[in-house]
């Protein structure tokens, strides 16, 4: 038996390498500052719902903080892709100042009612929502290719190390100089962050192509997300944890309220327990997924986040409770983390900002939808019943594992540099010009049909999530051994899109099929214009578009 490690395990980077980059190490410090401010925030608005509404309203300071990442996750995913991400994100952290500060003056003058304070606890988590994916697409652009599953790593920290101090800070803050004092420090906590933006000298990256409209990125990267099964499974999955786990972060505020008894600095003081559980869960993370693999722990964290349910449900001590937050800040942090290692890890460069979006969408659309239901559920039934159920459902979500099975990665997907050749085009067209078709002729033998077949099959998951659409395989009835494969583009821009989009696994994919080829002529490759109208004259003195539309290839 071989003694070797596993592939990749031998020159696994360090769990803090990343911070020897420079641009990375600030950038990470900045945001861990404003994390603390927003999770300082978060204890006063928390608090201060918890004073003067029941429940269901305490419950839905999780919904108003999370839900814009929900709602703006794939426009702002799709901002990232297209624009400066440097750029992107000075706009939306200042968007977020500006509402905190907003906030601030609100609290002052004593005009925070139950619906005003969700409304401004909507417009901060707004600007912190369409920052984000810019904020966790750049950790690319910060630190080597090698480097990337710990910066995930680290970046997912900045939030949990944060949440070991800032909420007990913002406990003290409250207590004893009041909420309006909290949200000021949340607005100051921004200023770091858009200072090292500024002096981030980020090399932008060059396209041979004009940007896709807001619009088209969305639906390239849904399309994208929807056709790679493995980050469709660890989407999917993050979900139903979030939603079904919502509870426990939710109705916090009312364990140390009502059960425990304490003032907003043992809230703040349990909040502190979890993020410091969830600050150690990096120590553990790497060699989880080298011994035990991605499922595993996704099984393990919610089971023992089952159990942490049960306890709370039924404690009514202050030290119990926090070995409990502890050790379930600790399962939180590496389940999210594994899920968005594994997303970052499966998607290319190109479509990063709206694969993380959409991964940040669900998780946080997953505790929104959850604090709401759980928070109604408390409401009826009372805290400790519905932790019990929460507790329940978490359990029943390992039957999940058959179908929504979390993959293992250790390497980055890479995509293929190389320049093709510009495709021969003879027919005046435009960049609009469409819908495009797409045909390849293959001659297999026939006793590689069956494995030929098969290997189309992913080949069309690669057509389908870079932007091909009615894709089919064919197989001539006179001469069985020629096969065609076809599939449309919308235009000829979408087309070369296409052509630039592919990684180095879809290339070796495509060789795989064409060594299946035999003959003396190579693969033939043919492209049409459907409906070619745009591109006939009608009368002889209609001026030809042709020559302008081809200067798009260059």
């Amino acid at each position: 038996m071989s003694t070797q490690p596993p592939e990749g395990e031998a020159t696994q980077p360090g769990t803090f390498a990343p911070l020897g980059e420079t641009t990375f190490r600030n950038m990470w410090i900045s945001n861990t500052i404003s994390n603390a401010g927003g999770l300082i925030q978060a204890v006063a608005s928390a608090w201060v719902m918890a004073s003067i509404a029941s429940a269901d309203f305490v419950a839905m300071v999780q919904t108003a903080t999370f839900l814009p990442m929900a709602l703006f996750a794939l426009p702002a995913g799709a901002l990232a892709d297209i624009y400066d991400r440097r750029k992107v994100q000075i706009v939306f952290f200042s968007l977020a100042l500006v509402s905190a500060a907003l906030m601030t003056l609100a609290s002052s003058a004593d005009l925070l009612t139950p619906w005003v304070l969700l409304g401004f606890c909507f417009m901060v988590g707004s600007g912190n929502a369409l920052s984000a994916p810019a904020r966790g697409a750049s950790v690319g652009e910060q630190v080597p290719k090698e480097l990337l599953a710990p910066a995930v790593a680290l970046n997912n920290i900045s939030y949990n190390l944060a949440r070991s101090v800032g909420p007990a800070v913002g406990g003290v803050i409250v207590a004893a100089l009041g909420a309006t004092v909290a949200f000021f420090i949340n607005a100051i906590s921004y200023v770091p962050m858009l200072f090292s933006l500024y002096r981030w000298n980020r090399v932008a990256e060059v396209s041979r192509l004009p940007p896709e409209g807001l619009f088209r990125s969305i639906h390239a990267g849904v399309r994208f997300v929807a056709n790679m099964r493995p980050v469709r499974r660890a989407i999917m999955r993050v979900f139903v944890i979030s939603f079904l786990g919502a509870a426990l972060q939710a109705l916090l505020p009312l364990v140390a309220k009502d059960m425990i008894g304490g003032d907003a600095s043992v809230f703040g003081l349990m909040l502190g327990a979890y993020g410091v559980g969830a600050v150690s869960g990096i120590f553990v993370l790497q060699r989880l997924r080298a011994s035990i693999g991605n499922e595993n722990i996704v099984r393990m964290t919610c089971v023992v986040g089952a159990a942490a349910l049960v306890i709370l449900a039924h404690s009514t001590s202050l030290v119990l409770d926090l070995v409990v937050l502890l050790v379930a800040g600790m399962m939180w942090m590496v389940v999210v983390t594994t899920i968005s290692i594994t997303v970052q890890l499966f998607v290319p460069r190109w479509v990063m900002g709206r694969a993380i979006a959409t991964c940040s969408a669900a998780t946080t659309l997953g505790i929104s939808l959850g604090a709401l239901m759980w928070g109604h559920f408390a409401e009826i039934y009372g805290l400790p019943l519905t932790f019990q159920a929460s507790a329940l459902t978490l359990l029943a979500s390992l039957a999940l594992t058959r179908v929504l099975r979390v993959a293992d990665r250790t390497a980055s997907t890479e995509s293929d540099e190389r320049v093709l050749d510009d495709p021969e085009v003879k027919l005046g067209i435009t960049g609009r010009s469409g819908p495009i078709s797409i045909e390849l002729q293959y001659r297999i033998p026939a006793e590689k049909a069956r494995d030929f077949y098969n290997l189309m099959r992913e080949m069309q998951q690669v057509r389908s999530r870079t932007g091909a659409y009615d894709w089919s395989l064919s197989r001539n009835l006179a001469d069985p051994e020629l096969w065609s494969e076809t599939y449309r583009l919308p235009t000829w821009l979408d087309y070369l899109r296409h052509r630039n989009r592919r990684t180095v696994d879809d290339m070796t994919l495509l060789m795989r099929a064409r060594e299946m080829h035999v003959g003396i002529e190579p693969v033939r490759v043919q492209r049409w214009l459907d409906r070619p109208s745009g591109s006939v004259r009608w009368r002889e003195d209609a001026p030809d578009r042709g020559d302008d539309g081809l200067k798009l290839q260059d």
